[in-house]
């Protein structure tokens, strides 16, 4: 497997500067410049400026993208799957794969084709290049998927998007594995189909083996914290792992690479696009919402309004290393911080209570709205930055609008 060093090389790009700031930035010369929650706005971009929502796709555009995914799930099933295996897992795949992939908001596959539009030129747009795009979308749900599936075993979760999880269908259990390895084997295989001729092939395997690598280490990072918390629960030494160095890499390698900057580093590389700056440009951006994405993830699973988020928050039950635990650890005083690691990680309502009245004694709405708005105005700024001949400011303010303030 090629170094990231290399793989930007091999993309057509070069490795990003270091970047050294403040707590909320990744301390990596792959970093993307964070805001610091605690620094007044120095710039002002109202409500205007605010870019609309815009659906991606028209009523037809997405039975066009289903259809793409029906198609794929019959070859993986049966005619790509080695003949005489057919009768004995042909129907277990496809069940596998229809239950796993195509529900969700498919926002991460639809950025694909959507993202290709808007980097190339109308005559380009022909039935085949948009199938292929779309084709390349539907590889990002596969690998998210294989993430979900893998994610929901070591999580011990119990539902997943409104139904039980693949493992604990009746029949399945430690099955579901298996079954998450090749869900990401789907992805090889569908690149090696539709791709293989092309002369960017390379570059698709090569940067679908650097974010899986990259989405297994951020795994792994969130994993040993809540394995280290998990022994230590109750004790007075239990959170010391929760740093913002910590919880930095885990947001940055398990959910900012794979979420953001992988379906538009696919759509540049449809596109053919050679400019190495451009690819660094992106992936600036990008790492920036995603970090973004999930600070105000973790915000609204405490004080999100379950009817509009969809879900009812268990961060402080689960004992999470999320940002609003960390940033109260950077506030707390010796007998707060004391009495947190008590609590924390207590389904007790009366603890998590506590726990919640403790941010809002040391004022963490306060510290996420500006945080918010330091980084709509950071983003905004490097958005008109780019320019837009070759990279569409567009293709930006559309992701930005389908997270920024998703509360409302």
């Amino acid at each position: 497997m090629l170094s990231r060093s290399s793989l930007l090389v091999r993309l057509g790009c070069t490795p990003a500067t270091t970047c050294v700031s403040s707590a909320t930035c990744a301390p990596s010369s792959l970093a993307s410049p964070q805001t610091n929650p605690l620094r007044p706005s120095e710039r002002c971009y109202s409500k205007q400026d605010a870019p609309a929502k815009h659906p991606m796709f028209r009523p037809h555009e997405k039975r066009d993208f289903m259809a793409v995914f029906t198609d794929l799930n019959r070859d993986l099933s049966f005619q790509d799957l080695p003949q005489d295996l057919v009768p004995l897992l042909g129907k277990h795949m496809t069940k596998s794969i229809q239950y796993n992939v195509p529900d969700g908001k498919k926002n991460r596959g639809f950025s694909v084709p959507f993202t290709y539009k808007l980097l190339t030129d109308e005559s380009q747009h022909t039935p085949e290049n948009i199938k292929l795009a779309m084709v390349l979308g539907w590889t990002v749900e596969f690998l998210q998927a294989f993430f979900l599936v893998a994610d929901d075993i070591m999580d011990q979760s119990e539902t997943r998007r409104g139904k039980k999880c693949w493992y604990k269908q009746p029949g399945i259990g430690l099955t579901a594995f298996n079954d998450s390895i090749l869900l990401e084997a789907n992805v090889y295989t569908i690149l090696k189909q539709y791709f293989g001729d092309k002369t960017y092939y390379m570059n698709l395997v090569e940067l679908y083996q650097e974010v899986t690598k990259y989405t297994s280490l951020g795994q792994a990072l969130d994993l040993l914290s809540a394995e280290s918390f998990e022994q230590n629960v109750g004790k007075a030494h239990s959170l010391e792992h929760f740093t913002m160095e910590r919880y930095k890499g885990i947001v940055k390698y398990k959910t900012s690479y794979y979420s953001f900057y992988l379906p538009i580093a696919l759509a540049m590389q449809l596109a053919q696009i050679q400019d190495k700056n451009l690819f660094l440009k992106a992936e600036h951006i990008l790492l920036s919402m995603g970090h973004y994405f999930q600070i105000q993830d973790d915000y609204l699973d405490c004080f999100g309004d379950p009817a509009v988020t969809g879900k009812v928050g268990t961060d402080i039950q689960d004992g999470k290393c999320s940002w609003l635990v960390v940033v109260a650890l950077q506030r707390a005083d010796h007998k707060q911080t004391k009495e947190l690691a008590h609590r924390y990680g207590s389904s007790n309502e009366a603890d998590v209570e506590w726990v919640k009245n403790l941010y809002q004694e040391l004022g963490l709405k306060k510290v996420f709205s500006k945080y918010e708005a330091e980084f709509y105005d950071d983003i905004m700024d490097m958005i008109q930055k780019i320019g837009g001949d070759e990279l569409p400011q567009q293709i930006f303010h559309s992701l930005l609008a389908r997270i920024y303030k998703r509360e409302k």
